[in-house]
């Protein structure tokens, strides 16, 4: 144990070091003053990003290094939110600190608590008690209605439903033998799925759609026994990719966006248009932090934030955010491989999937790789829901990488 301690110090300090020099870089922007907001932003992401990793260290046997690069990505995230509006980043810091606390929460909660692969049926009824409350008295925003009002703030379900259905899949293909003895045993869930589908149809958010389809299909392609049910997948896909098209005419502008900014550059073409500008103007290294014009690009502290940061850090800044995505898919995968427990590895590839396609749909949709989809950046991205089940996810992925055998060993004692 010490031995690893002493290994994970090194990468923990580089990032400290990190954290300090770009503190430094904001502090000359803004005239050399450390006012009241810059000294908090430096205590608070020291503090709650250098702890974190200590304790982290101490109560866990499994990967350290998951919650290292995220913790990276989350530095970045923040300090570029702080230098477009400090208020924002501010607000950003506090949601990170909360996100962290639902860490552990999530860490404890999952790795103590037993059955977990047992409860189907409470995921699913979760899962669409959520979707009917959002329709039912769910606010709009951004063309789709997937908000929920507190009256103190608000939420979107959807970003807990996801980790409601990485659950529900698990708890499915890990006691796929009792589901074999119904007819048609490959379509209950995929039935389930696209009822989701459907109440993300209704409330015309297509991007977590699209989330939704690339998990279930990726288990469903490495658990599914029955293949004729993937080929079936695949060509609802097809026809809901074409009804998607055809019934909304917010999907029809982000394809013609896509397709060709230019025609419509000043109006729908402008997002795109300004993210290529920056990223351009970025060059390799970047114009230096705080020395770019990130009050050009719309939404540029959500949905828009990877230019931004190429902008004035950049392209090699963001082909190494690529990488820090990349590396935390690939631990992610090597967790499941290494998981003897069924359950837990598809969660663990479950949430991997998640990760990778969500940082793909973001990243892919501001370079005009893909058409954009209003999907944010894991961990990056301004947003407290975003931000609190991102790290939930990332504490059920941490007790995936843990042995679990002793909990196996429990349970069937229970038995």
């Amino acid at each position: 144990m010490v031995k690893k301690l002493k290994k994970l110090r090194r990468p923990r300090d580089l990032l400290l070091l990190f954290e300090i020099l770009a503190i430094l870089l904001l502090f000359f922007y803004y005239d050399g003053e450390f006012d009241r907001d810059i000294l908090f932003l430096a205590g608070g992401l020291i503090f709650i990003i250098y702890i974190s990793n200590f304790v982290l260290g101490r109560v866990t046997t499994g990967d350290n290094y998951i919650f290292l690069i995220v913790s990276l990505l989350l530095s970045i995230g923040v300090i570029t939110i702080f230098r477009i509006d400090p208020e924002t980043g501010i607000k950003q810091l506090q949601w990170a600190f909360l996100g962290i606390l639902f860490f552990y929460f999530t860490y404890f909660l999952v790795r103590h608590f037993r059955h977990l692969d047992q409860l189907a049926s409470l995921y699913l009824i979760a899962s669409v008690a959520l979707f009917v409350l959002t329709l039912a008295i769910g606010a709009a925003f951004g063309g789709a209605k997937n908000w929920l009002d507190l009256g103190f703030g608000t939420f979107q379900p959807t970003e807990f439903i996801k980790i409601l259905l990485v659950f529900l899949l698990a708890s499915f293909y890990s006691n796929y033998g009792k589901y074999e003895k119904y007819n048609y045993t490959a379509y209950i869930m995929m039935a389930i799925v696209y009822l989701f589908i459907v109440f993300l149809f209704l409330q015309k958010d297509l991007g977590t759609a699209v989330i939704f389809l690339g998990i279930f299909m990726g288990i469903q392609f490495i658990y599914e026994k029955d293949r004729k049910a993937i080929l079936t997948n695949l060509g609802l896909v097809l026809v809901g990719s074409i009804l998607g098209f055809l019934l909304f005419s917010h999907v029809k502008t982000r394809v013609s966006i896509w397709l060709d900014p230019w025609s419509d550059v000043y109006n729908s073409g402008r997002q795109i248009a300004q993210s290529l500008f920056a990223i351009a103007e970025g060059g390799y290294f970047g114009t230096g932090l705080g020395l770019g014009y990130p009050e050009l690009i719309p939404v540029r502290e959500s949905d828009f934030i990877f230019p931004v940061i190429c902008e004035e850090m950049g392209i090699f800044a963001g082909i190494g955010i690529i990488m820090l995505y990349l590396l935390l898919t690939y631990r992610g995968v090597k967790i499941a491989f290494a998981q003897q427990n069924k359950f837990y590895r598809i969660l663990a590839l479950s949430i991997s999937i998640l990760f990778a396609l969500q940082s793909f749909l973001n990243i892919g949709g501001v370079i005009k790789l893909i058409p954009m989809t209003g999907i944010t950046l894991p961990f990056v991205s301004y947003g407290g829901s975003s931000m609190l089940s991102s790290f939930i996810a990332l504490g059920v992925l941490q007790v995936c990488s843990e042995d679990l055998s002793w909990k196996e060993e429990k349970e069937g004692g229970d038995r």
